[in-house]
């Protein structure tokens, strides 16, 4: 029993599942700011254009009430709660491009521009193949460096 409850204390403590309990909090959270929003704002902004509000709308069956109008209003939410998640990712994934450009940048500016001839002993271009003082061929290698050929 004591196995069970420390491999279980365990999994509640790794990081993920503290991760996604925080974000099932916050999701809920913004669950309701996003009903408000669709309650209190767009929902009036078009029944003003439709002269309707979706919570009046309701079907009598047989005595029972079929709220459809609350459903229209959580597709409105769902819709919307969407478009959000969307902006956000877009906006991280923007984000996530960004700082990959200017760490490949700093990495291109960390590189040796030039080498020195293994013959001559002058600085190089990193690119060049020949030496521009003494004429000998240089060999480049994978990791930049250079041996001699000729």
């Amino acid at each position: 029993m004591k196995k069970l409850l420390g491999e279980f204390r365990d999994f509640i403590m790794r990081g993920n599942v503290l991760d996604l309990a925080v974000a099932v909090i916050i999701g809920a959270a913004f669950q309701s700011i996003i009903n408000s929003m669709v309650n209190d704002i767009i929902s009036p902004i078009i029944g003003i254009f439709g002269n309707v509000d979706f919570k009046e709308f309701v079907l009598n069956v047989n005595g029972v009430q079929i709220k459809y109008g609350s459903f229209i209003t959580a597709v409105i939410n769902f819709l919307i709660m969407a478009l959000v998640i969307f902006f956000i990712i877009k906006g991280v994934n923007k984000l996530s491009q960004l700082s990959r450009r200017l760490i490949k940048k700093e990495e291109e500016e960390e590189a040796p521009a030039t080498k020195t001839c293994p013959y001559c002993f002058t600085e190089i271009n990193i690119k060049a193949t020949r030496c521009p003082h003494c004429t000998s061929v240089i060999e480049q290698c994978d990791n930049r460096e250079q041996t001699a050929v000729k």
